[in-house]
């Protein structure tokens, strides 16, 4: 006779076997380039990955959600450990990066954290939990020769016990920026961190989209700077989707009722200027939950201004 867990296992093994990856060089639904999966990976395309964000991880639908998920090779979409980036494209404009020497990512840092103090009152008003930066994971690095710019944010949400790894990757291009974010929480950072390079130069702008490809005849210019990208407005807006119950293990399980309710209760910490506010009850669960940016055009944040 099966136990629980192995029959909650073979639940997970089925699900997972739902889902067929990709390799190689893969075409980016909305034209703008190419994404080339690298060696000890695979890409999971945008229908499918808007069922786990979605269906599985318990995300609300909307527009520019993704672009597909690429994961490591060893590792399901349902895996406890590891971790795996959402691709997503944000049409902000070009993005000029001659700042991209001036920015100060200390004082940065302290202006976003000193926000963060003032917009959690309005938050907490609003029903929904605090949200910390704790502090930098890992330092903002610009590569200009290959318009890459990379980070990542260690935040806490309410009083959870493990904080979330916010780690972002930006690609410019001519119109906007390809975005890479990382869903994990903070045990994940040197997973992260050691893969990091492998996928910095997996994406390929097509012929007219390339940075370089800007006419400041017929192009417009993005309102955010280098400093801008990487402040973000995490707070005010707060420009998250919840992934609720850790890579969806949990929460799937919940589906197929096998467990009752869960006592760590979370709020939906998402825009409420998407359109819609979140009035449903909060689920619950068991697991920290990872976080992934939304990618909707964005007003220019207050600590983005063109000094940065």
């Amino acid at each position: 006779m099966h136990s629980q867990e192995e029959n909650e296992q073979k639940k997970i093994d089925s699900i997972e076997k739902t889902f067929k990856y990709e390799h190689g060089s893969i075409d980016l639904k909305n034209g703008i380039g190419k994404i080339n999966v690298p060696k000890g990976f695979k890409y999971l395309e945008p229908v499918q990955a808007e069922r786990v964000l979605v269906d599985l991880w318990g995300n609300p639908k909307g527009e520019n959600l993704t672009l597909g998920l690429l994961l490591p090779e060893n590792q399901g979409v349902m895996s406890q450990n590891g971790y795996v980036f959402n691709i997503q494209y944000d049409e902000i404009g070009h993005v000029e990066d001659d700042d991209a020497d001036d920015v100060n990512y200390d004082d940065l840092l302290a202006e976003m954290q000193k926000e963060t103090i003032e917009e959690n009152k309005e938050r907490q008003k609003a029903g929904y939990e605090p949200v910390t930066i704790v502090g930098w994971a890992a330092k903002p690095f610009y590569d200009q020769d290959r318009k890459i710019l990379h980070w990542a944010k260690e935040i806490k949400f309410g009083k959870s016990s493990i904080n979330t790894l916010n780690y972002n990757v930006r690609i410019l291009g001519r119109k906007g920026v390809l975005v890479l974010n990382a869903i994990a929480t903070e045990n994940e950072l040197p997973l992260v961190q050691k893969d990091i390079n492998k996928v910095l130069d997996i994406v390929q702008f097509n012929n007219g989209y390339k940075y370089e490809d800007f006419d400041s005849n017929v192009d417009e210019v993005a309102a955010w700077t280098i400093g801008g990208l990487v402040a973000g407005k995490v707070l005010a807006k707060v420009g998250f989707l919840a992934i609720l119950a850790k890579f969806g293990k949990l929460i799937v399980l919940g589906f197929l009722g096998l467990f009752g309710a869960f006592k760590n209760k979370i709020r939906g910490w998402f825009s409420k200027n998407n359109g819609t506010e979140n009035e449903e009850e909060p689920k619950y669960l068991e697991e920290p939950i990872a976080q992934i940016e939304e990618t909707e055009k964005k007003e220019e944040p207050e600590t983005a201004d063109r000094e940065l």
